[in-house]
């Protein structure tokens, strides 16, 4: 069976190629009957324009990349939800590249979006929230970003003058400090994150200033680090319950982070909050999914991915979108949290 081309529609309907093109891609007026003319052979014939000849055409591809480094945590699929829905509506569709935290698949799809021709990439995690990011990995992503608009969510590259979205984690740390200090906690400890993330390192440098700011510090024995996982957390409160002297209250580098805190709280025979308070980072669907019912701090998500396709989309269509949008965090007090008695 033949298949049926843009030139084989122009040439039943007698008119031109361009004009067949107008009525497909609604790019300019077409006089009423003649676009009828058009619209009864594509319907005789159920033509489909092909993808690959309209990006051609257009130079789009109607494909928006995004990169995160852990498809396990809640966090990132909360942000790839909030991009898709708006993403959808706009007409594109997603081309997801989950590089388990891995630098060399990162580049690999780096250059794989490139020769897809996709229209933009939103980045999260991996080279983007280290504290010390290699030249040549940052040189990577700021080279590609000369031929397709790039947006960092809750991170950045040294030099790169990329356009960014993100939430406030240093003010979100602090507003979890101050909660607990509120519930007239003092002894208060932080586990999780990796020492070479700026996720991580914002939070703890924030803790410590709002606890200095009452007289108060950051033990070193009631830091602990080295994992964002359940297992992670899990492991680094035991070594916290473990100690003779231990925290009253314990702030946690994400949600996953506190679930296995809660765990660990829970194995030792102690109660939460009476015994122990804790506190995540996120508000992801987990976070309701524990009992007791956690306290966090919500990153607004969705939000997140929303803006990071709408800041694409309109350097997409040539407009010139801030360079920076900053979120502010939300204090979510549930039942993980008590009175220091």
């Amino acid at each position: 069976m033949k298949t049926i081309t843009i030139y084989d529609i122009a040439r039943e309907a007698q008119v031109s190629v361009a004009t067949v093109s107008r009525v497909l891609n609604d790019t300019a007026p077409v006089k009423a009957s003649t676009r009828d003319t058009i619209m009864r052979v594509i319907e005789k014939y159920q033509f489909q324009p092909n993808a690959l000849a309209r990006s051609l055409l257009k130079k789009e591809t109607g494909t928006i990349a995004m990169i995160l480094p852990d498809i396990t945590n809640p966090f990132f699929p909360e942000v790839f939800w909030g991009a898709e829905n708006i993403a959808r509506d706009k007409g594109y569709t997603f081309f997801l590249c989950n590089t388990a935290g891995q630098y060399s698949r990162e580049s690999e799809y780096l250059s794989i979006l490139r020769e897809k021709r996709v229209d933009g990439i939103i980045f999260l995690g991996g080279r983007i929230n280290l504290v010390n990011c290699p030249p040549e990995l940052s040189q990577e992503v700021i080279e590609l970003s000369r031929h397709v608009p790039i947006v960092l969510v809750n991170g950045n590259l040294p030099k790169s003058n990329l356009h960014r979205i993100y939430t406030d984690e240093a003010a979100g740390a602090a507003l979890a400090t101050q909660h607990l200090l509120d519930l007239g906690h003092k002894n208060i400890g932080f586990i999780g994150g990796m020492d070479d993330t700026s996720t991580t390192q914002v939070k703890i440098k924030s803790v410590k200033k709002t606890l200095k700011e009452h007289g108060l510090e950051l033990r070193k024995e009631w830091l602990k680090s080295g994992e964002f996982s359940v297992n992670g957390g899990r492991e680094l409160m035991n070594q916290i319950l473990d100690l003779k002297d231990r925290p009253t209250a314990v702030l946690c580098v994400n949600d996953l982070t506190a679930i296995g805190a809660i765990k660990a709280t829970i194995e030792h025979g102690l109660r939460i909050p009476e015994d122990i308070s804790i506190v995540g980072f996120d508000d992801s669907p987990l976070s309701t999914a524990v009992n007791p019912e956690l306290t966090t701090v919500s990153q607004n998500t969705n939000q997140l991915g929303e803006l990071a396709v709408e800041t694409l989309h309109q350097i997409i269509n040539g407009k010139n979108p801030r360079k920076q949008i900053i979120l502010k965090p939300q204090l979510v007090v549930r039942k993980s949290t008590g009175v220091r008695k």
